[in-house]
């Protein structure tokens, strides 16, 4: 149920790769008076976070437990590979999870792919972090596979991706608690779907200045019908005689009379 916000602001969290800048910045236009506090906060900790009150929504990667929490799904990233910008891959567009057989594929802890089999060989320990596994990387000691945004976020100029088919994803959804969904919740809804600062869905918008309570009661005047006056009449009709057969009383049609 929608309630009223006891905060003096809108606090968002979101994981790391996610890049919340647009909405944010839309926010800042439509909510001058409202602050929009944000948090970053790691993968696995992002659910505790929301249900600690720490946060109003959340920016965070599905899977979401739907059981405590709503969510709007937003967006899928792509998957790549990262590795060194000598690394024999680098030669082709798209790599396959068979091309890195001879590699070993780096599983950090905080990994947010959900892999069946990882490709490669495995390392002989799991990095603590993404940012551990890059740095790994640029030692030369494995590959790693991320979505699309931890690669750009972790960008080094030694190091290059390429797109992993044949890979798991990770999706980005918006998530709040399910039972605290308050008023800038919904704003914020608006906002991440698109919606324009006068659409009438999430929040009852008020009627504009000057309008009237009855317009949508049958209390404002009809437009006539185009080609019609107001009173119903035809507004190129002409007006008829007492015949009613529309011609003028002294029209004269017909034959000529012959000359004697």
């Amino acid at each position: 149920m929608t309630g009223s916000d006891a905060t003096p602001s809108f606090r968002l969290a979101y994981v790391p790769g996610v890049m919340p800048d647009k909405w944010v910045r839309i926010w800042n236009e439509r909510q001058p008076d409202v602050p929009l506090t944000l948090t970053q906060v790691p993968p696995g900790a992002a659910a505790e976070r929301l249900l600690g009150g720490d946060a109003d929504a959340g920016l965070v990667r599905t899977p979401v437990d739907r059981d405590v929490f709503s969510a709007i799904p937003l967006y899928t990233e792509q998957t790549v590979v990262v590795v060194p910008k000598d690394h024999m891959v680098t030669a082709v567009d798209e790599v396959a999870p068979e091309d890195l057989a001879d590699d070993i594929v780096l599983h950090p802890l905080d990994d947010v792919l959900d892999w069946e089999s990882l490709p490669g060989r495995p390392a002989l320990e799991r990095p603590a972090t993404t940012a551990d596994a890059v740095e790994l990387v640029a030692a030369g000691i494995g590959v790693l596979v991320v979505p699309l945004s931890l690669a750009r976020l972790h960008h080094r100029k030694d190091l290059t991706h390429r797109p992993l088919r044949d890979a798991p994803e990770s999706s980005v959804a918006l998530a709040w608690p399910e039972d605290a969904k308050t008023d800038r919740v919904e704003d914020f809804i608006g906002i991440v779907r698109g919606r324009t600062v006068n659409s009438t869905r999430g929040r009852q918008q008020p009627p504009a200045r000057g309008e009237s309570a009855n317009a949508d009661r049958g209390g404002a005047r009809r437009k006539p019908e185009p080609g019609k006056s107001a009173a119903g009449k035809s507004a190129g009709a002409k007006r008829t005689g007492k015949s009613g057969r529309g011609a003028p009383k002294n029209d004269r049609r017909g034959k000529p009379r012959r000359r004697s």
